[in-house]
């Protein structure tokens, strides 16, 4: 099997604890608080991934987890992205690859930084990673990613408070994009938005996809936008992935009872 064959991203027996606390004002620390027991799934190069589950089954923590963007005392397990091992990088190399995975959060508000202009937000990532680059280089590739996200040039100069939820997202992942990476984690990235505002940011993450060879760890309580996103889908319970399957089969034929009882809460899915 080739390097192009294997997934890009492999996580395997994935656990996820933290320390526990209990009692009132004199709180004090019990046995550890396990988030996600034993998760495992892959994600193929250039195809989505659903992981889908209610708040608070472990699904975001699962993000967070392969990114590493949690303490490594807490992870336990192997993520292997494009052949390399995660959780056990040294700094230089974690550093890279980070270039090729990012993140598109549930807040588009929240994850930017309402003291710099769009110019700034979106040029950072350039900033930190290509230091080499001059200031005018920086703000053309912004420039050039704001409007494939299909933001005016003319964001570059205002603040994010200055923009709908719609936008704001739209300029987050922009900012996402700008060192090219490979995989994006969309940790429910249209779930505070307008239902018709919420049906464009998918679109323009559909065209992405395609115009970028992107592949997605689509995180989502919603099995309806699953259902347009998704290639496969794994559905998580209580810190564990209960079913995972092409999205027709989870869609149309689900065996857990879980699933049917998310299904059952979406009006009609209708398979693309």
């Amino acid at each position: 099997m080739g390097a192009m064959d294997e997934p890009l991203l492999r996580v395997r027996d994935l656990r996820v604890s933290f320390p526990g606390q209990q009692g009132g004002i004199l709180r004090r620390a019990v046995d550890r608080v396990k988030v996600v027991d034993g998760v495992g799934f892959e994600v193929a190069r250039g195809q989505t991934l659903g992981l889908v589950g209610e708040s608070g089954c472990g699904k975001t923590t699962v993000g967070r987890a392969v990114l590493r963007l949690l303490p490594a005392s807490a992870v336990e397990g192997t993520v292997a992205f494009e052949g390399e091992d995660v959780l056990r990088a040294p700094g230089a190399v974690i550093g890279r690859l980070r270039r090729r995975m990012q993140i598109v959060f549930q807040d588009p508000g929240g994850s930017l930084n309402p003291r710099m202009r769009v110019a700034e937000v979106v040029g950072e990532p350039l900033i930190v990673h290509e230091r080499k680059l001059t200031g005018r280089e920086v703000r053309r590739r912004a420039a050039e990613m704001l409007e494939r996200c299909g933001m005016p040039a003319s964001a570059m100069e205002r603040y994010p408070h200055e923009f709908s939820g719609g936008q704001k997202q739209r300029i987050a992942i922009a900012r996402a994009l700008m060192l090219h990476p490979t995989l994006l984690v969309c940790d429910e990235p249209t779930s505070a938005l307008d239902v018709s505002v919420q049906a464009q940011v998918l679109n323009l993450l559909t065209d992405l996809q395609r115009e970028m060879g992107l592949s997605y760890l689509f995180i989502s309580h919603d099995m309806a936008v699953v259902n347009q996103m998704c290639d496969r889908v794994a559905v998580m319970l209580a810190g564990t992935i209960v079913e995972e399957g092409e999205r027709e089969k989870i869609m149309n034929a689900p065996e857990h009872p879980y699933t049917r009882k998310l299904l059952a809460a979406v009006p009609e899915v209708v398979v693309r």
